[in-house]
């Protein structure tokens, strides 16, 4: 991963604050695309990102501030530039605890406009804000702790049992409550680009286009319909 790449660092530097639509990706019926075409859209997407990241980032900031009160809340925003990649943003924390926002170049193309990628980017630092990574974490510590003892016992305190107990508690503990992290970070992630002024339910379409999870048994995302209602309701209390 890296910073920017080259192109985008180059933008980032001349970004100015308007937002010009992408050009439209094409139906599977259409052509494909020139190499021209190609290159503007790469272009147009990168404008875009350095943009909507000029905009969201100092309210994702001041919104973490006024969460979290203590912790970092510097968002380092990085972009995973190797092609190829299927579509992904994340949210992490490097090794000091300072949060980390990374694109990968996969996403940035296939976002259709602004509101898309400002509501995925706000999504992301909601996790931090809402402090899902320290959560999860001992959701695993307990669930651990509950399997091992629990292995312990029934297997009179055979040491293999115990950590297999361990694995699998701190497995079960670190999936429990994934759904509602990602729920409370939609509703965060709405808020969020509604105050760098971008429109989330919009931005929630990006939703329609991705495979939906379902509802399964400790999945680790809720079915897009949960999310895209989750979007909606948060985005009418704020009109």
């Amino acid at each position: 991963m890296t910073r920017f790449s080259l192109l985008f660092f180059t933008l980032f530097l001349s970004a100015c604050a308007a937002i010009a639509p992408l050009p439209p990706l094409p139906d599977e019926a259409d052509a494909p695309l020139s190499d021209a075409q190609v290159q503007r859209r790469a272009d147009a997407a990168a404008r875009q990102f350095v943009a909507v990241v000029e905009a969201v980032e100092p309210v994702a900031e001041a919104e973490c501030r006024r969460v979290r009160r203590r912790g970092p809340c510097d968002f380092q925003i990085v972009v995973d530039d190797r092609p190829g990649q299927a579509p992904n943003a994340f949210h992490t924390l490097d090794r000091q605890g300072r949060p980390i926002i990374a694109f990968n170049l996969g996403l940035i193309l296939a976002v259709r406009n602004a509101d898309e990628l400002a509501f995925v980017m706000g999504h992301e630092a909601a996790h931090h804000i809402g402090g899902h990574i320290e959560r999860a974490q001992r959701n695993a510590t307990l669930g651990s702790e509950i399997f091992g003892r629990a292995a312990g016992a029934i297997s009179g305190g055979d040491s293999g049992a115990i950590s297999a107990g361990l694995e699998l508690g701190a497995a079960i503990g670190r999936r429990s409550f994934t759904k509602d992290f990602e729920l409370e970070a939609d509703a965060i992630g709405t808020i969020i680009a509604h105050k760098a002024g971008f429109n989330p339910v919009r931005g929630a379409e990006f939703f329609t286009r991705i495979p939906d999870p379902g509802n399964r048994f400790l999945g680790t995302h809720p079915p897009n319909g949960a999310r895209i209602e989750t979007v909606r309701r948060v985005a009418a209390g704020l009109r």
